[in-house]
């Protein structure tokens, strides 16, 4: 396994429109496990392959949702969509907090359909189809944006997204000069 350098804005390969995965192979295994390393050293808790310069239909998330251990901790839970679709997003909205992997340290509210229906393939090629809501909804959402070379951002008013692009400047900018 490996960490992969993750893109960051703005790169115009984060602008990518993604291709469908033509089949499961050993390849593909090894970049799912290649992108879990990756998001889990960052940290963050979903990944798409575009974002590791790989622009094929594959996102991966961890909410560290799974069943609780010994010490009643929730445990790791990682779920791999390939070609995922949304199928019927509800009428009814959130908002989250919103951050990204390829927008460092920055923060914005996004308004998403509150559930999903998806239908995907998982590391086995076998075909799910289950419906989502909460953080899951939101963070597949999310993802999945990433697939059609869109960042959270894009989601903002335009005020919005240059004050949060600026700060994203200004903070490099600072790291540099330490």
């Amino acid at each position: 396994m490996a960490i992969l350098p993750i893109l960051e804005v703005p790169d115009p390969r984060l602008r990518r429109i993604s291709t469908p995965v033509e089949a499961v192979t050993d390849e593909i295994r090894t970049l799912i496990a290649d992108m879990f390393e990756t998001m889990y050293a960052a940290p963050g808790i979903g990944l798409a392959a575009a974002q590791v310069d790989v622009p094929i239909r594959l996102l991966v998330m961890d909410l560290g949702d799974g069943p609780e251990d010994a010490e009643g901790n929730p445990t790791k839970n990682p779920r791999v969509f390939i070609n995922p679709e949304i199928l019927d997003p509800s009428e009814d909205r959130s908002v989250y907090n919103e951050g990204c992997l390829s927008v460092p340290d920055q923060y914005a509210d996004v308004e998403r359909p509150a559930t999903v229906r998806v239908r995907w393939l998982d590391e086995t090629g076998a075909e799910r189809d289950e419906r989502l809501d909460g953080l899951t909804a939101t963070c597949l959402q999310h993802e999945m944006d990433h697939l059609n070379g869109v960042l959270f951002i894009d989601h903002l008013s335009r005020l919005k997204r240059s004050m949060v692009l600026k700060k994203l400047e200004k903070e490099r900018r600072e790291k540099t000069a330490a």
